[in-house]
């Protein structure tokens, strides 16, 4: 019996003994330590993360193991070990570059963190090293570098911008901040060339679809914008001068620090910029082409982790900007030809607190976010006394916007056994947004409120197929009062929406995936981005304004792709083609009336059309051969096409000289765009990066009279190339240097036919952002990048 005893404890000592192995080890790139790199027990919640210095330790038993190691920029590493080999020796793990993105962890797909190769959905991520490649200070300079995108700026006087996803307009992108839809339609105006990239974690881009996800108005897609968070103690310092046209400059100055604990429990990010651009004119005549513009801007990003299992974000960001365009920007806004003048102060908040239990099977996440922009703006022209009336209009253009967003949440995730997943949720939504110019007698009284559940469900019944089918009931209720002098318009809207989604993934091989889905959508009548935008035409305003009996725009979309990649050694591949098809139902249209308002403002109305596609292919290939040189090249070819022909201007039947303008084609939208990337490093600390954007022909039209009326010209097609030089420089262990230099719009491909003087259209602008333009860069800070 003695005996027996003695068996049973040595047995059990043994296994407590064998479930109490450390392994120590470290996570290097071969020459660099990896700080923070993730290593986790494949199929369980077990795992570590390494250090600054990318030491790790874990507890294994002695049983043999298979790890998975993941680090932000490398390849997913799976090994396979016996921890008693290394209960006494270090376990070194040396990962490689991941050049082309294709390990990277989303959230845009399904609401849920997902490697890139498992989202049921294509997903585009925009990181740090795009940003620096392209010399981006904003998020409008890099969305560009992406198949089926492509940022437009509309406005000689105030340069509005926005982003088209597959040929569809700015309004039907829903651009989300941090995955919480409270980026509204006033932000949407300027908002893109507002936020800077240097705040930037990542952006990542889902086309097609996305109201079963986010709800409204991302019949488009979603761009997903996604600030730093802490994970290192970092600090830097960067500064650019940019000369456009080797003349005009263009200055910003980035500051930015993390500090984290210890115990990687608690963190905070606080991160600021300032860019003072000048205005400039291209043609000489007088009026801006490019915006004076002035934008500061102040926010911080912290988590604290209460416990092993719960995790508290906060975040925040204030914007300050002022923007004018026009002529003679040294004078009060009213007594010049034309001004645009905008000086915007935002702020943007969120706070989130997700918790789970022990083994993460349960998740769940509870949040609010919120954002207030407060506007002041000028929009008039002829101050200078063309008539009596016109300096009286002049003097009383000015404006105020007060715009308001809040959003609230829960959501619940159950990750099963089999690896499906569950998510449901509700939502609460609500913009408020007032525009007023009293001189024009303008005014915009608009409240949106949407109540929202959704639910999906990830099934995954075999390894090598899933299927996402999920929807989401949106109950919207529009209260809009809108009004331009002698003009009302009322909107009442109260409506319940169902918006499905179903896409599948299935690996045809390990290399071989293929997509396929189906997505509806919706956009409620209400005013969006354009509606929010004021042009000029003959010196006089041209308003938007809603029409009586405007309906419910819907959509059905289609997308099929195929998508290979192959990682040998060091080398990489990855090739995609896709397939898109959307169709909108009483698609929303805007009409130049022809009709002149007593106060010689013209007027567009916003109608339903009867209908109208978009179809087209996006492609994109990368290729990596080593960490040292990168090549990507992607691009769409597309049709947008009214299924009846559409009226773009409704001549005056009392005129004899106009007609009606007939189109059948999308106008602003080219058949075929796409994006070069090149980033090589030929020596040590040494980097060249190729990158460029090609625009096709597109028809723009141009408004030639007074009265609005228009003709539709053609554009040339254009190559935007950039090229710039970059040198690291260590000067301690921590402290470096960066020093680049460069060139965008190498070889100044830029429009040449501006509308010129105080009567132009200035709504005629195409082609890239800015001419020639010359840079030169220096950054300090603790980090090797």
């Amino acid at each position: 019996m003695n005996n027996l005893i003695r068996i049973i404890f040595s047995l059990l000592c043994s296994t407590v003994v064998a479930q109490n192995i450390e392994v120590n080890g470290t996570v290097t790139n071969s020459e660099r330590p990896i700080p923070f790199a993730n290593v986790l027990v494949s199929g369980t919640n077990k795992g570590t993360s390494a250090d600054l210095q990318g030491k790790f330790s874990i507890q294994l038993d002695e049983q043999k193991v298979n790890l998975t190691i993941q680090a932000i920029g490398f390849k997913t590493q799976y090994i396979s070990i016996d921890p008693q080999n290394f209960s006494d020796k270090l376990l070194q793990i040396e990962m490689e570059e991941d050049a082309l993105g294709l390990d990277q962890v989303v959230i845009s797909a399904t609401r849920n963190r997902i490697n890139l190769k498992d989202a049921p959905v294509i997903v585009n991520v925009l990181n740090s090293k795009l940003f620096n490649a392209t010399q981006s200070v904003s998020v409008a300079e890099t969305l560009n570098f992406q198949p089926g995108v492509r940022v437009e700026t509309n406005c000689q006087n105030c340069g509005f911008t926005q982003v088209r996803l597959n040929g569809l307009d700015g309004s039907y992108t829903q651009v989300l901040i941090n995955s919480r839809s409270v980026f509204s339609a006033l932000n949407s105006v300027y908002g893109l060339e507002q936020i800077p990239t240097s705040i930037l974690d990542r952006v990542e881009v889902v086309r097609s679809g996305g109201s079963a996800l986010f709800g409204s108005n991302a019949i488009a897609g979603t761009v997903n914008i996604i600030t730093k968070e802490p994970v290192l103690n970092t600090w830097s310092i960067n500064n650019n001068i940019s000369l456009i046209d080797g003349k005009i400059p263009d200055r910003t100055l980035n500051l930015a620090g993390s500090v984290v604990s210890e115990d990687l429990n608690s963190g905070v990010t606080i991160y600021g910029m300032n860019r003072d651009r000048s205005a400039y004119d291209a043609n000489g005549d007088g009026f801006t082409e490019i915006t004076e513009l002035t934008n500061n801007t102040l926010g911080a990003k912290a988590f604290l982790k209460p416990s092993e299992t719960s995790k508290i974000t906060l975040d925040l960001t204030a914007l300050k900007e002022y923007r004018r365009g026009g002529d003679r920007l040294e004078l009060a806004p009213h007594l010049t030809d034309i001004t645009e003048q905008l000086d915007h102060n935002t702020f943007i908040g969120g706070l989130t607190y997700d918790f789970a239990n022990t083994d993460l099977s349960n998740n769940y996440s509870v949040y609010i976010s919120g954002q207030h922009t407060d506007r002041k703006s000028y929009y008039g022209g002829l101050g200078g006394g063309r008539t009596a009336q016109d300096s009286i209009s002049a003097s009383n253009a000015y404006g105020n916007t007060n715009d308001v967003a809040l959003l609230g949440g829960f959501q619940y995730t159950r990750n099963f056994k089999n690896q499906d997943v569950l998510t449901t949720g509700v939502e609460y939504n609500h913009s408020n947004t007032e525009d007023d110019i009293a001189g024009y007698q303008r005014d915009i009284d608009q409240e949106v409120n949407s109540y929202a559940a959704f639910a999906q469900y990830e099934w995954k019944p075999l390894d090598d197929f899933t299927a996402l089918l999920g929807a989401r009931l949106d109950h919207i209720d529009v209260s809009g009062n809108y009004a331009v002098e002698n003009i009302q318009r009322k909107s009442e809207i109260a409506e319940t929406v169902l918006s499905p989604r179903l896409t599948v993934l299935y690996d045809i091989t390990e290399e071989l995936q293929f997509r396929g889905g189906y997505a509806r959508g919706f956009r409620a009548p209400q005013a969006f981005n354009e509606d929010l935008h004021i042009s000029s035409v003959g010196g006089e305003p041209q308003f938007v304004i809603l029409s009586d009996d405007l309906e419910t725009e819907y959509s059905n979309a289609y997308t099929a792709s195929f998508n290979y990649s192959k990682s040998i050694n060091k080398l990489q591949t990855d090739f995609l083609l896709e397939g898109f098809y959307t169709e909108l139902k009483d698609p929303f249209t805007t009409v130049s009336t022809g009709a002149s308002l007593p106060n010689g403002s013209i007027l567009k109305e916003v109608r339903n059309g009867s209908g109208a596609y978009v179809t087209g292919t996006n492609f994109e290939i990368g290729v990596s051969p080593s960490s040292d040189l990168t090549f990507q090249v992607g691009g769409t070819f597309q049709q947008s096409i009214y299924k009846e022909d559409q009226i773009l201007y409704e001549a005056d039947p009392t005129s004899t000289t106009e007609e009606d303008i007939i189109i059948t084609e999308f106008v602003r939208n080219p058949d075929f765009y796409g994006y070069l990337n090149v980033n090589t490093s030929p020596f040590e600390d040494f980097s060249l990066d190729l990158t460029g954007t090609y625009t096709g022909k597109m028809t723009i039209p141009k408004v030639i009279n007074a009265n609005g009326f228009l003709e539709l010209r053609e554009s040339p097609a254009f190559w935007d190339m950039n090229l710039k030089l970059g040198q690291h420089i260590d000067i301690t262990e921590n402290f470096h240097v960066n020093l680049s230099t460069g060139v965008q719009n190498v070889f100044n491909a830029y429009q040449d036919d501006f509308d010129s003087g105080p009567t132009r259209d200035s709504d005629y602008i195409y082609g890239p952002s800015r001419p020639r333009t010359f840079f030169f860069g220096i950054k300090f800070g603790n980090l090797h990048n």
